[in-house]
This record gives structure tokens, C-alpha cells and sequence, in this order.
């Protein structure tokens, strides 16, 4: 095993088969969703006008899965991937007293941290790829022919980044307090406030307001209908580099509980 890359491999040994549980369970969510699709396409009409507005929710293949499958549920689930594995990263293993233990071995607390993230980050897309192949093995019978596998995978890619975004953030509150209880509470506060920004911004008339949740930049440029969004994948990407860099500098700087 090399050294440069020990604890990387550690979690991933450790997590393999946790991870083998949200990958089935995700994509079963996934094809699940996507075959009601047939006979529950009518019923978006039930959905309030103002909400079908903000999420761009109509009646179409795209329109459906933007409402059930990834304006909700795929999100829950992968946030609450990313949330479990973030607190685990290093709040876990001080509250168990067990961090000190771990940093005796020839890594830093930088790379500690970044390796674990790394680990969170690999399950984030291999749950996302799977289910973008569990959505293409129902594509045809659910009648979803109108999305490409290409704005499947595109949709699926931001899925991954939105999890590995919250996941930073869990990693940096776990890094900068090390406390279990504030990794789990803060980062579930600031997706539900980011939720309620992405979702209520354009009804109550404040359309810049979407512009500061990451939900945003993960589906507010419709993947489903327009393919790869590659400047929402940066601020995505911008966000977990700034989340890392403010936890490793708290990380650094502070004792340890023993």
C-alpha cells in the first residue's frame, strides 16, 4: 500500500460495504422513480403553479424527474451519503479519541483530511454512475426516450459534484470543531436554508437569491433538457475547494481532543 495514499485506501477498504448498500438502494430509488413515470406524469398538474414554475416541473419526461427523482429524493439520499461520510472524516475519530493515533502514522492532518474526502468523493460518483446505468436500463419501458444518455449523465455528474460539495462542507465542520454534533446539525441546516433559496426564490420574486444555494448550480440549468453545464460543475467545484481550504486552515491551527 503506498504511503502517499494509505488512508485513501484504508476508507475505502472500510466503507466498501456501506457503500455497496447506497449504491443498490440509490439506484433502486432511481429506476423506481423513473418507471412511475407512465402513470404519474398527469398528476403534476396537482403540483401548486408557483412551485412548477421554480423547479421547472411541467409534464414532460425531464419535467418529471426534475420534480420526484432529482429535485428530491437522489438528492436527499446522496446528501445524506455525503453528511455521514464527512462526519467520519475526522470528527468520528476525535470524538472516539482515536485521531492522535491515527496522525502518529506519517501523514499530516491536511492530507488526513483530503484522503478521507477523497473517499467520500469516489462513493459520491460511483453512486451517481450506477445510477445513471440504472436509469438507462429503464429508459425505454418508462417512456424517458425524450432524455439522451448524455443529459442522464450530465444530471447524474452534478448529482455526484452536489454531494461532494455538501460533503466538504461536512469534512471542513468536522475538521474546524471536532464535534460530531455540529458536523451532522450544520451542514443539514445549510441544505435545508439552500434548498429553501433554490426553490422559493423565483415565487416570492427574488430570483438572486437561487444564485446563493448549490442546488442551483447542480439542476437550475436543467441538465435534463440541455445536456452538460459545465460553468454550474465550476462554482460546484469552487465551493468543496473553498469549504476544504477554510477546514484544513481551522485543522491546522487547533489542538486536538484526546
Amino acid at each position: 500500500m503506498s504511503t502517499a495514499t494509505a488512508i485513501y485506501q484504508k476508507s475505502l477498504s472500510d466503507s466498501r460495504r456501506s457503500l455497496v448498500g447506497w449504491v443498490i438502494g440509490c439506484a433502486f430509488m432511481g429506476m423506481a422513480y423513473a418507471s412511475a413515470y407512465p402513470s404519474q406524469k398527469n398528476n403534476l398538474d396537482n403540483i401548486p403553479q408557483n412551485l412548477r414554475d421554480a423547479m421547472n416541473i411541467d409534464n414532460s419526461a425531464a419535467g418529471y424527474l426534475n420534480a420526484a427523482e432529482f429535485g428530491l429524493v437522489l438528492p436527499l439520499l446522496l446528501l445524506i451519503y455525503a453528511i455521514a461520510a464527512g462526519h467520519r472524516a475526522t470528527a468520528g475519530d476525535e470524538e472516539a479519541g482515536q485521531l492522535d493515533l491515527v496522525l502518529a502514522h506519517p501523514v499530516t492532518r491536511t492530507q488526513l483530511m483530503l484522503q478521507r474526502f477523497a473517499n467520500l468523493v469516489t462513493g459520491a460518483f460511483v453512486i451517481s454512475f450506477v445510477v445513471w446505468l440504472a436509469l438507462l436500463a429503464v429508459r425505454g419501458n418508462a417512456e424517458l426516450t425524450s432524455i439522451s444518455p448524455a443529459q442522464f449523465l450530465a444530471q447524474c455528474l452534478g448529482l455526484a459534484l452536489l454531494a461532494s460539495t455538501f460533503g466538504a462542507l461536512a469534512v471542513a465542520l468536522g475538521a474546524a470543531t471536532g464535534r460530531r454534533t455540529v458536523v451532522l446539525a450544520g451542514t443539514a441546516a445549510v441544505a435545508v436554508v439552500t434548498y429553501a433559496l433554490h426553490t422559493m426564490a423565483e415565487p416570492v420574486g427574488a430570483d438572486w437569491l437561487a444564485y446563493l444555494s448549490p442546488f442551483h448550480y447542480y439542476i437550475g440549468g436543467e441538465p435534463l433538457r440541455n445536456g452538460f453545464q459545465w460553468t454550474d460543475y465550476g462554482v460546484l467545484v469552487v465551493l468543496t475547494a473553498v469549504c476544504l481550504a477554510v477546514g484544513a486552515s481551522r485543522f491546522n491551527r487547533r489542538d486536538i481532543n484526546s
